[in-house]
């Protein structure tokens, strides 16, 4: 069966995603175009009779990354901890006018729901966000909850207005920050930031099929 993400990205800069199929590989390339209402699509299955479509990550072999990103700190492994904030991800959602899907697809990679953990190069908390930026987003605490969501989700929103609601751009300029995005015009060509945008939106997908499972 084909299988692809489609991801089509509202005029108003509001994230949406329109799933189709669950993806069949970290591998696929995922490819972009824009439809005849100017709505930009996203897609690992290349689009059959479409003009303009273009590649906008490039697949990469495959590596044992399933862990999330941060990597010392306390460890909580409880299966409880998945749904331990969702009170603060539906606030920062409902605030910031972003898919709760989306939030805790970015949560799931970057911490896996850890709340104490630091990265190599210091970024802290769920959604592991560097001193200088918790700061900009008026974080005072990154290893409180409900500040880390809002914070995280906060950037998260400005990212999108940036980048005229790009999914893609927007998950990419959360880990490699916007300066490469814009330098490089695109996704930059690092490794760990396009695998990271595909492990995004695979989890994404995944949240999304469980939103829709539960209703």
């Amino acid at each position: 069966m084909r299988r692809s993400i489609l991801a089509a990205v509202a005029l108003i800069l509001a994230i949406t995603v329109v799933p189709v199929a669950a993806p069949t590989s970290a591998r696929a390339d995922i490819y972009t175009y824009t439809d005849e209402n100017g709505v930009i699509h996203f897609t690992n299955t290349p689009p059959r009779r479409r003009r303009g479509v273009r590649v906008a990550i490039r697949a990469r072999e495959p590596r044992p990354d399933d862990a999330p990103r941060a990597s010392m700190g306390p460890r909580d492994t409880s299966p409880e901890r998945y749904r331990r904030y969702d009170a603060f991800i539906r606030e920062a959602a409902a605030l910031y006018r972003l898919p709760e899907a989306f939030i805790r697809a970015v949560i799931r990679v970057e911490s896996d729901y850890n709340v104490g953990v630091v990265s190599r190069v210091g970024a802290q908390g769920l959604m592991q966000l560097m001193p200088g930026t918790a700061a900009g987003m008026g974080v005072r605490d990154a290893f409180d909850p409900r500040q880390n969501i809002l914070g995280g989700a906060r950037y998260l929103r400005i990212l999108a207005n940036d980048f005229s609601g790009d999914l893609i751009l927007t998950i990419a300029a959360y880990n490699a920050g916007p300066g490469a995005v814009q330098r490089h015009r695109g996704v930059p060509p690092y490794d760990e930031t396009q695998r990271y945008v595909q492990r995004v939106l695979g989890w994404y997908w995944q949240y999304l099929q469980a939103e829709s499972a539960s209703r």
